[in-house]
């Protein structure tokens, strides 16, 4: 039920926590895989922890379970857990589960810890960054949402490299989660359009229905994406682009990384087409509903 954690000399401790439910954050019985809900339980949290930098440590979890099958969801979520934790040598070290007549909860909560000094913000942002995404976004609905690849060792790659001034992780949508991230820094930002790296998934989602926006359209908004938004300093984005082309940063995963637009002092966020026609651009993206 409790653990005793011994902070890391000189660093600092990070903390952070998701929750998903059935039906919102993955599909509704019988239709999820247990051991993919699992994955993403404890992947979000990584996420989060690489959107400020930080090394992941140490978890908990809380779920409830159905009390129908119960028994084999909860071994199979643990398992899924374990497996994306090993790899990021993170321990689960405690939590609490429950059984109920209702549908599968699960909150993971995450400790990690970053060097003094070295902890990524969304409030730093500067005039004259350049704004950079790690992968592609859009569609992730098509099943990518489950299968979330955090950032964590391309994080502390960059860290390591540049000084980044701004970050946020995409869980809501590009242009929702830029526009949050430039909102606590007190600015703004330019996108270039034709720069933004849309996922193959968000073709094909728009192929098959149209009604839901054009690949551009579903790369700004769908969400669910857990890439890399960070802002860094013109020089310093030159160099990092540089060095991941060329080969030269050692231990890059093979992960691309973008530039998609700069820092401005107005505040919003603003499109730049190809042709270079500017429009604002609306923070889309997936907003919880209240009544």
């Amino acid at each position: 039920d409790a653990a005793v954690l011994r902070p890391p000399a000189g660093r600092r401790t990070v903390f952070c926590t998701d929750m998903l439910c059935e039906g919102v954050h993955f599909p509704a019985a019988p239709n999820y895989d247990p051991r993919a809900v699992g994955h993403k339980a404890i992947a979000v949290n990584l996420s989060d922890l690489a959107a400020m930098a930080s090394r992941p440590e140490a978890a908990v979890v809380s779920v409830s379970l159905p009390r129908s099958g119960g028994q084999s969801v909860g071994e199979a979520l643990l398992e899924g857990m374990l497996t994306i934790a090993t790899r990021f040598n993170v321990a689960l070290v405690g939590g609490d589960t429950t059984s109920w007549n209702g549908p599968l909860a699960v909150n993971v909560a995450m400790l990690g810890s970053v060097a003094a000094g070295r902890l990524w913000r969304r409030d730093g942002c500067r005039v004259g960054d350049v704004v950079l995404v790690t992968g592609a976004v859009g569609g992730s609905l098509a099943g990518r949402h489950l299968a979330v690849e955090p950032r964590v060792n391309e994080a502390r790659l960059i860290a390591d490299m540049v000084a980044v001034h701004g970050a946020i992780d995409i869980s809501d949508g590009l242009a929702l989660d830029l526009s949050r991230m430039m909102q606590a820094s007190g600015c703004g930002a330019e996108v270039d359009l034709a720069a933004v790296p849309i996922h193959a998934d968000a073709v094909a989602a728009a192929k098959l229905d149209p009604s839901g926006g054009t690949p551009l359209m579903r790369a700004l908004g769908d969400g669910e994406d857990f890439e890399l938004l960070i802002s860094l300093a013109a020089d310093d984005a030159e160099r990092l682009l540089g060095a991941i082309a060329t080969g030269r940063l050692a231990g890059w995963p093979g992960t691309p990384l973008t530039a998609i637009g700069r820092v401005v002092a107005d505040r919003g966020l603003v499109a730049v087409s190809e042709d270079g026609r500017r429009t604002a651009l609306p923070p889309s993206g997936y907003q919880h509903a209240f009544t």
